[in-house]
């Protein structure tokens, strides 16, 4: 079973019920957040391997090149431009489509290599878990996000993916057969959770929801829940002893009350999916 983890909201703690729903679970983890990865922090893996990440990007042999400009034409990403002295390539506006290479009429464009980040795998006593990590700089993840989801070869697999509802969300939820909403009882909260919601209800993935944070004003999402015939698997209070134990790196599984609580949220889920 693939589950994807997402919010429409950053912050409202979609990590922290990944890591520890994957313990409880022993499902693997996943972590395609890879602009800022740190479900590792938690669940301590050991780093077995890594894997540079690489995107083909064009370069110009200008003892060929003409200036003739029919790959600036052709290039949907504005990624090249003609100075009428030289082509200047923009590598990181680049999407390594290959259209510039095709519409050269001089065979003046050849593709290379160009790191954009790396992917870790590790494993605990009982999880195998795989994290993607963007080089500072990097505006596009998508590429590692697709290089992790063609790694994943467990059946039994926890994704935490990106907050919002972004490309990079897009690509990590596909093909996933569940997806868990992580929300917090804010309006920014309701208002993110009602995009995410479209978003997961527009693929075409079932869903539930987790209430983190939950506290006086849990009728501000329980309410549409209700209303919108969404399934809620759980909440997690609002506790001070939840923040001390995130801030120290633990999860919250390692204290037996919070233990109980995710066995519960863990069976809920497994009913609610074998239902969907």
């Amino acid at each position: 079973m693939k589950i994807s983890i997402l919010s429409g909201k950053g912050g409202t703690g979609k990590t922290t019920v990944a890591t520890n729903l994957a313990k409880t679970l022993g499902y693997m983890y996943v972590d395609c957040d890879v602009e800022e990865p740190n479900g590792f922090i938690f669940l301590k893996p050991k780093i077995i391997k890594d894997n540079e990440v690489k995107v083909l990007v064009p370069t110009i042999d200008y003892d060929k090149c003409t200036l003739c400009g029919k790959c600036v034409k052709a290039c949907q990403f504005n990624a090249i431009a003609n100075t009428g002295k030289d082509i200047m390539i923009f590598e990181k506006l680049c999407h390594s489509c290959g259209t510039c290479v095709l519409v050269c009429s001089q065979d003046a464009i050849v593709e290379k290599s160009r790191t954009i980040g790396k992917i870790d795998i590790g494993e605990t006593a009982e999880i195998k878990c795989i994290r993607g990590l963007l080089t500072v700089g990097e505006p596009m993840a998508g590429p590692i996000i697709s290089q992790i989801k063609g790694m994943i070869d467990d059946k039994d697999v926890l994704i935490d993916c990106a907050p919002g509802s972004s490309c990079n969300v897009v690509k990590a939820i596909i093909d996933t057969d569940y997806a868990i909403l992580v929300t917090e009882p804010t309006k920014f909260g309701l208002h993110d959770l009602h995009i995410a919601t479209q978003l997961v209800r527009k693929m075409g993935i079932p869903f539930g929801v987790i209430i983190n944070r939950s506290d006086e004003y849990v009728n501000l999402i329980t309410d549409y829940c209700k209303d919108n015939n969404i399934t809620i698997l759980g909440q997690i209070p609002f506790d001070k002893k939840i923040a001390n134990l995130y801030s120290k790196g633990k999860l919250l599984v390692e204290d037996n009350e919070y233990r109980s609580m995710f066995l519960e949220i863990a069976q809920k889920l497994k009913g609610v999916v074998l239902c969907s």
